[in-house]
């Protein structure tokens, strides 16, 4: 048996990041599928044995499973040694961006995606509202990276990790990403990394 079991399915970009991050370490590890669009996750069953959230990823390891995939990362970091910053001010940093990107940068856009690009509700008020704050989020990041190659420091982090993992799906949200052209470069960087796979190598895809 694997090191590291990860609860996941292939749409999921919480749980991308946290395969990504595995995958970068050299971790020996397999995917669990979960059927989420079955509704595996909210199903008594599942919140009672796996995660009382309801949600992926659920990383298992030594007997044990951790949730949430900014707590997952920085774990991983910590037990790893890499991508967790290189003193203790760039550790706070990784933490705001990590934020950042739970309260901002991944919820309105992953939000959009999937009622736009996989259930494909069409446009209404909620998803223009959904798409201007992606923007508005998109906006900042594409700022910040205007003189720099990663979020945090001059090498990659679980910053960086966090915040790419809804960036390289296909599926359509309305949004122009040509216009973000750092944005687009620091993706290109991050997917240079050896180790580096697309999110749909890396886990089980569902139907969806």
């Amino acid at each position: 048996m694997s090191d590291y079991i990860l609860h996941c399915f292939g749409q999921s970009g919480n749980a991308y990041k946290v395969a990504l991050m595995l995958n970068l370490c050299g971790c020996d590890w397999q995917p669990r599928f979960v059927d989420f669009f079955n509704g595996e996750t909210r199903s008594p069953a599942f919140r009672d044995s796996c995660n009382e959230m309801g949600e992926v990823p659920v990383l298992e390891h030594g007997g044990q499973r951790l949730s949430q995939s900014g707590a997952i990362l920085t774990l991983l970091a910590e037990r790893h040694g890499r991508f967790g910053g290189h003193d203790a001010g760039e550790r706070y940093d990784i933490l705001r961006w990590i934020l950042f990107d739970n309260h901002k940068f991944t919820s309105y856009f992953a939000t959009l995606r999937f009622m736009v690009g996989l259930k494909k509700m069409g446009e209404s008020p909620v998803t223009e509202f959904l798409r201007g704050r992606a923007l508005a989020a998109f906006d900042i990041v594409e700022k910040h990276l205007a003189k720099r190659s990663f979020m945090v420091g001059e090498t990659p982090t679980i910053a960086d990790i966090s915040m790419v993992g809804y960036l390289y799906y296909p599926e359509d949200t309305g949004i122009d990403r040509s216009a973000f052209s750092n944005i687009d470069a620091w993706t290109r960087r991050i997917a240079a990394l050896p180790g580096w796979a697309h999110p749909y190598d890396l886990m089980p895809r569902e139907p969806g």
